[in-house]
């Protein structure tokens, strides 16, 4: 048995720092088997189900696809140049550097989700820049639950070469909103230098579907990572806290979150960063809102050598009764020389700013509509245009489940 293995056999029981425990014996990993087939032939997804997500099965505009159904990659393909995409499994048995990839960011016993991906593994998926190579249109990867009751564990990886630019869109939803199940991911991205990844992921999940990321980064010299992360439908409990390791002179990583927990959703989310070389760049900007779920939004950031600048801000809203948004800002600066804030707020929609929108023609509901869209409307650099139609439009479908 490997040692990789013997970790996760011995992790099988731990449990998460934060966020509710799951007895993953109620999860199967079980599932139907689905044949691979080309995008435009894609018929066990549920089209608009995806779209919600940002996912689009005609491929246009996309630099390449990924889809896999429970435990089954169904497509896995580029259309660029210079751009790899392709299951996990396939990619390791490719490629033999690539076990200095994996399980190296994240560790496989940092607790029981972790090591149920390693000892349940089922693929998921390897994008990967060659050197020089620059994606005109992003990579859209679509993690899909059909089957009930299930738990889809996949372990993905992403390397951007020496002065490349990859975007990827992540698309995760399931086939219907009564579904069941569990998704665990693990993702591990690999910035080389002077290289850009931009991520950005859209979750379409269900009231009663468990999701358990674990997610980490490492940016080389001058390079960027900039993280979107939205979830506006209903989910039965979210815990995610990727961490980013600026280990390079001149490393900036950005994360963004747009998060609506409706009554019976628990979130426990927020981010890391670890600067440990000079000139080392990190913003962290996170909107929440409530209409009866709970959320509990962290954020860290850590300054190892002098000269790193960081900021944290974490802004939440309240619309309902029975709500709660708790917020944790910390900083820990370890040398003289360090630049880091943070700034925190939680409120609720003051009656005066509607009532202004009223006196000029807006009936109460597109008042507060219009104020929550400003309130949720996160200003992200650099964003390709693309990926910020399919923001805007997943924050334009939530705003019509909230009045």
């Amino acid at each position: 048995m490997s040692e990789v293995r013997e970790k996760a056999e011995a992790a099988k029981g731990k449990p998460a720092k934060y966020g509710p425990d799951l007895n993953l014996e109620e999860y199967s990993c079980d599932t139907p088997e689905y044949e691979a087939c080309e995008l435009e032939d894609v018929e066990v997804v549920d089209p608009e189900r995806l779209l919600n997500a940002g996912v689009d099965v005609s491929g246009e505009e996309r630099s390449g696809s990924f889809i896999q159904v429970d435990s089954s990659v169904i497509h896995a393909a580029p259309t660029q140049e210079g751009v790899e995409v392709m299951a996990t499994r396939k990619a390791l048995e490719k490629y033999d550097w690539l076990d200095e990839y994996l399980w190296k960011l994240v560790a496989v016993d940092a607790d029981k989700y972790t090591a149920s991906a390693e000892l349940n593994f089922q693929d998921g998926y390897f994008v990967r820049a060659m050197p020089g190579a620059k994606t005109v249109f992003p990579v859209q990867a679509c993690l899909y639950l059909k089957s009930e009751n299930v738990s889809q564990n996949v372990h993905n990886i992403i390397i951007a070469e020496e002065d490349s630019e990859l975007h990827i869109i992540t698309g995760c939803a399931t086939d219907s909103p009564e579904s069941r199940g569990l998704h665990i991911g693990i993702s591990e991205f690999y910035i080389k230098k002077n290289a850009k990844i931009t991520f950005s992921m859209i979750h379409n999940w269900a009231p009663q579907v468990a999701v358990r990321p674990r997610s980490a980064i490492r940016i080389e010299e001058g390079g960027l990572f900039l993280n979107n992360y939205i979830c506006l439908h209903p989910v039965e409990s979210l815990q995610l806290f990727p961490s980013a390791f600026l280990v390079g002179s001149g490393a900036t990583a950005r994360f963004n979150s747009v998060l609506l927990a409706p009554e019976g959703t628990k979130m426990d989310v927020g981010s890391k960063a670890v600067l440990s070389a000079p000139e080392t760049r990190c913003e962290m900007i996170a909107r929440s809102l409530t209409t009866g779920g709970e959320i509990i939004n962290r954020g860290l950031l850590i300054g190892e050598v002098e000269g790193v600048k960081a900021h944290l801000e974490c802004r939440g809203m309240i619309l309902k009764g029975g709500g709660r948004i708790y917020a944790i800002p910390e900083l820990d600066g370890r040398v003289e020389g360090v630049d880091m804030s943070h700034e925190a707020a939680v409120g609720k929609i003051a009656r005066d700013e509607v009532e202004y929108l009223m006196a000029r023609g807006l009936s109460e509901d597109e008042a507060v509509a219009t104020i929550v869209r400003g309130f949720m409307h996160v200003d992200i650099e650099g964003l390709p245009p693309i990926l910020k139609e399919q923001i805007d439009r997943a924050v334009e479908l939530s705003e019509q489940s909230l009045l």
